[in-house]
């Protein structure tokens, strides 16, 4: 993966930086079995009304069905490609196991076409296997992790992300997630060895307003440069600082405010926070 460049011809391509896929992907048009439509909502709720501000437009998508399940044990599969997904930061890559099922998985860091990879005990310690945290050594680097067994992976699926597994007992595994958190997860629990590919994907810049619109987001608003009866931090002469907490629209606290709540959250999992 390479990041791109250009010569500042116009003020937007003065900070532009596009990743280019040359060796990586290794084909354009996704598994039509694995690919169903995506509905644009809009920031909208099932009444129509808005519960996401500035959301709206951008390009139409696809969705590919992603194995994040990575239930089928014992069988070998074999990457036939290497494929970009308009839906996530990490590439992802098309297994087809014996017997001809088709699978996506995100794509591991190093994973290529043609090689082998396989699910459950009997699978080797190497990039893009899953294996049950029991069977993992300790030290070794996993991502896409699963907060229940069975659940499908719900940690560490982002571009570049990997965590770290520090120690383990006969129930809970200690793991080290990308924040800082060190947290307790049941051993039973599935993870994919190596680090999701796709590295550069921090180093984008989009250089116009118009590259965000693509990706279907509205520009926002500022709340101090709006009236007094549209925010509450709106009005004035000129500009104002201070004097008030930033809040949202309707009052709430913007910046700082506890969410967590004590007796509903998997506080008592969490080892070292991230949050010194």
């Amino acid at each position: 993966m390479a990041v791109k460049t250009f010569n500042p011809t116009t003020p937007s391509l003065r900070s532009m930086q596009i990743l280019v896929h040359k060796a990586e992907i290794t084909t354009d048009k996704p598994e039509r079995s694995l690919v169903k439509g995506k509905k644009s909502t809009g920031g909208r709720n099932n009444y129509g009304r808005i519960t996401t501000r500035f959301r709206g437009a951008g390009n139409k998508r696809r969705y590919r069905v992603i194995d994040f399940l990575r239930n089928v044990e014992g069988v070998p599969a074999k990457v036939v490609s290497i494929e970009y997904d308009p839906n996530r930061s990490s590439n992802i890559a098309l297994l087809v196991y014996e017997g001809g099922v088709k699978k996506y998985i995100p794509a591991p860091k190093g994973l290529k076409v043609g090689d082998v990879v396989m699910n459950g005990p009997k699978a080797e310690l190497t990039v893009g296997n899953a294996l049950a945290l029991k069977d993992i050594p300790v030290g070794i680097d996993i991502h896409c992790i699963e907060l229940q067994p069975g659940g499908g992976a719900k940690l560490v699926r982002g571009a570049g992300q990997v965590a770290v597994l520090r120690g383990k007992d006969e129930s809970y595994a200690q793991i080290k997630l990308p924040s800082g958190e060190v947290r307790m997860i049941n051993v039973n629990c599935r993870a994919t060895i190596g680090q999701v590919g796709n590295l550069d994907h921090m180093n984008v810049k989009m250089g116009k307003a118009g590259k965000k619109r693509y990706l279907g987001f509205r520009p926002h608003v500022r709340g101090v440069v709006m009236n007094p009866v549209d925010h509450p931090m709106g009005g004035g002469e000129g500009r104002t600082s201070g004097g008030g907490h930033p809040v949202s629209p309707w009052g709430q606290l913007a910046k700082g405010k506890k969410t967590r709540h004590p007796k509903k959250t998997s506080s008592r999992f969490i080892v070292e926070r991230r949050k010194k």
